[in-house]
């Protein structure tokens, strides 16, 4: 169920609001675990059954953790508890077949159903068990509050990552950070309005482009054709998760609790270092805080910093996917990364600021060719048809790849996704207000609202209409 769906948005979300405002604040959270137990079991019943689980295993390891002597040890064994289950669902596929390929049919290939929100919910477990380890927290006493730090569904299915320290003051539905007031449902309003029109106006409909071109072989397309699909790819990545994002916040505002934002208009940055600050950033913290400073960050010898930054960024590109193209993305970033800090930045900065944010462009835009390619064979290809610029078979025209009304909504994501907001700085002020919005911020959202459940529900009727003949 897609924060986008006719069923999250007619159905789910207006039936929790109203159960979760209309009953005693003593009881609220016992509401949201409700809500969020039937939103991942919506699912998928067993996905739901590990949530539970799990959610069980890292609450009571974490008092374990607040008494024991030995406290290195029992973080040691939920880590790897945590990462047992993630391995197996999401990695065990991939590691067989990588396996098999150089001796086949050595391991049979275990590739259950990965259960929703899996590598969200467990980052965060890992990331409370080691707060509560080094004394930087207190362990949760109530399974019911923790239930809710760890698997609301507003942040449960996509993130961003949460923190135990940050949530906690908002985890007690009486206390004042907790209350919900008219600026605060307000501004979940509009965060939620925004994300819903970045995913449903703009990401879904680059996605048409990036679908077209990457469904036929890219050994056989025009250059422009490909720097068009991956370009839509591009744009379409950023909209669909930064559009996530913002309406996991909105739905966090209307339930009281404050969710961290994630994305900076990360494609303003002018380095690949300053790009992993802007993007995904609770996820580039989290391996920050709890990989790359525990094996020594940056304050160790060049060549072990390298290594360190080698090691984040491989695990940062398995992250997101069990495939080899994962892999080589996360390497050709973190090998950047390493060049960047044995000078490449201290060059750069010699350089006008619109060559830095080019060179940035060009780095993100060719290693996003291999991530969003169907595997790394073809991510390969593509990439060598562009800079061969190859002429492609014949009979491929523009036309069948994407039409004017797309190409105009490419236009737009290119302004929209940050260089708009940095020339009018008013503007990104206007959609980070945290105040009750005017008249014309209303009609804008109107607008908005509209256009994006007119998407929402063309996409229902489509499907509808597929599945029926």
């Amino acid at each position: 169920m897609a924060f986008s769906s006719v069923q999250f948005l007619f159905v789910f979300l207006p039936l929790a609001l109203a159960v979760y405002h209309i009953l005693p604040r003593w009881m609220r959270n016992g509401v949201l675990c409700a809500f969020s137990l039937l939103f991942f079991a919506w699912a998928g019943l067993r996905g739901a059954l590990l949530l539970v689980g799990l959610a069980a295993l890292n609450w009571a390891g974490g008092l374990v953790l607040g008494r024991a002597a030995h406290k290195r040890r029992w973080l040691a064994l939920l880590t790897a508890a945590d990462l047992a289950v993630l391995l197996a669902f999401k990695y065990a596929a991939f590691a067989a077949e990588s396996v098999n390929f150089f001796v086949p049919g050595l391991l049979p290939v275990f590739a259950p159903a990965l259960p929703l929100g899996i590598s969200f919910y467990l980052f965060t477990s890992i990331g409370y068990c080691a707060d509560v380890a080094a004394g930087r927290v207190e362990p949760a006493r109530n399974p019911v509050r923790f239930f809710v730090f760890l698997a609301f569904f507003g942040h449960g299915p996509s993130g961003p990552i949460v923190r135990y320290g940050q949530q906690l003051p908002q985890l007690d539905p009486r206390a004042e950070a907790r209350q919900v007031t008219l600026d605060r449902f307000c501004y979940g309003i509009k965060r939620l309005v925004f994300g819903l029109a970045k995913k449903a106006v703009i990401a879904d409909q680059l996605a048409l482009i990036y679908q077209r071109v990457t469904s036929v072989p890219a050994a056989t397309l025009p250059a422009p054709i490909l720097v068009l699909g991956y370009a839509a790819y591009m744009m379409q990545l950023y909209f669909d998760f930064s559009g996530y994002s913002d309406m996991a916040i909105g739905i966090g505002a209307f339930f009281g609790l404050e969710l961290p934002e994630n994305f900076n208009y990360p494609y303003l940055a002018r380095t690949v270092g300053e790009y992993w600050r802007r993007w995904h950033i609770t996820l580039s913290s989290w391996f920050r805080d709890y990989v790359y400073i525990p094996l020594g960050g940056s304050r160790c010898s060049t060549a072990r910093t390298c290594r360190n930054l080698l090691v984040v960024f491989v695990l940062t590109g398995l992250w997101h996917g069990a495939a080899w193209q994962y892999v080589v993305f996360g390497l050709l970033h973190g090998l950047l990364l390493c060049a960047e800090r044995l000078g490449l930045r201290s060059l750069l900065e010699k350089l006008p600021a619109v060559l830095r944010h080019l060179y940035t462009l060009l780095a993100l835009y060719f290693t996003l060719i291999l991530f969003g390619a169907p595997g790394l064979r073809e991510g390969l290809t593509a990439l060598a048809g562009i800079f061969r610029w190859q002429e492609g078979a014949p009979g491929y025209t523009l036309a069948a790849f994407a039409d004017a009304k797309l190409l105009l909504i490419l236009a737009l994501a290119a302004l929209l996704c940050g260089p708009l907001q940095a020339m009018i700085p008013r503007l990104k002020e206007a959609l980070c207000s945290r105040k009750a919005p005017g008249p014309v911020m209303m009609l804008w959202l109107l607008a908005l609202l509209f256009l994006g459940l007119m998407r929402v529900t063309a996409g229902t009727y489509s499907a509808f209409i597929y599945f029926q003949f």
